[in-house]
C-alpha cells in the first residue's frame, strides 16, 4: 500500500473521531476512532511487510520473510525514507544463504541509506567483510572486520568475527599453490 494512502486513512479517522466527539456527542466512540488513527500513522513510519519480515527472520523462516519482502513492489513509494536501508538489509539477509554473491551490493545500499541500530550496522559490515575476504581483498576485509567489531558492542557477533579473522590468518591458496609439473621440468 502506498505510504500516502496510510496518511489519508489516518486523517479520515481523526476527522471522523472529531466529528463523533463534537457533533454527535458520542465521546466514547469518538475517542476510540481517534485512537485508531494511530495504527495507520504507525504503519506509515514502520511498514507492515518489513515488520513481518523481521518476525519471520527471527523465527528463521527465510521463505516467508522473502515472501513479505516481495510484497513491496516499489520500495521508494511504499516505504518511508528511514526504511530504505532496512529493506535492502533484509533482502541481503534473506539472500545470504542461497546467493552469497548478491549480498554485498544490498548491504552497501543498506549502509548508504542508513541503519538505526548498531548491531544491524555491525551485521551489514560483517557481511561486507566476508565478501571482501572471499574476493581476496585482505586489507579491506581487515578494516571492515575492525569496524564490525567496534559496532558490535554487545558481543553478539564475536564468534563470526573470530572465524573471519582466522580465515584472514590462513594463507591464500593462490600464493601457496604449487604446480606439480614444475618439479618435473628438468627431467624432460
Amino acid at each position: 500500500m502506498n505510504k500516502y494512502i496510510k496518511i489519508i486513512v489516518a486523517a479520515l479517522l481523526i476527522l471522523g473521531g472529531l466529528y463523533m466527539m463534537i457533533f454527535t456527542r458520542n465521546l466514547g466512540w469518538g475517542i476510540v476512532v481517534f485512537l485508531l488513527a494511530a495504527l495507520p500513522i504507525f504503519l506509515f513510519i514502520k511498514n507492515e511487510n518489513i515488520l513481518l519480515a523481521f518476525w519471520q527472520l527471527r523465527k528463521q523462516d527465510m521463505v516467508k520473510a522473502s515472501k513479505f519482502l516481495n510484497n513491496i513492489k516499489d520500495y521508494k513509494t511504499e516505504l518511508h525514507k528511514n526504511q530504505y536501508g532496512y529493506y535492502h538489509y533484509l533482502q541481503g539477509l534473506v539472500l545470504a544463504q542461497d546467493h552469497p554473491t548478491k549480498v554485498e551490493p544490498l548491504m552497501k545500499k543498506a549502509l548508504d541509506y542508513g541503519l538505526n541500530m548498531k548491531h544491524d550496522r555491525a551485521m551489514a559490515t560483517l557481511n561486507l567483510a566476508a565478501g571482501a575476504i572471499s574476493k581476496g581483498k585482505r586489507q579491506e576485509g581487515q578494516k571492515l572486520l575492525e569496524e564490525a567489531k567496534r559496532l558490535d558492542s554487545a558481543g553478539m557477533m564475536a564468534d563470526q568475527i573470530k572465524m573471519l579473522k582466522d580465515q584472514l590468518k590462513m594463507p591464500t591458496m593462490q600464493k601457496h599453490m604449487h604446480n606439480p609439473n614444475m618439479r618435473n621440468r628438468g627431467k624432460f
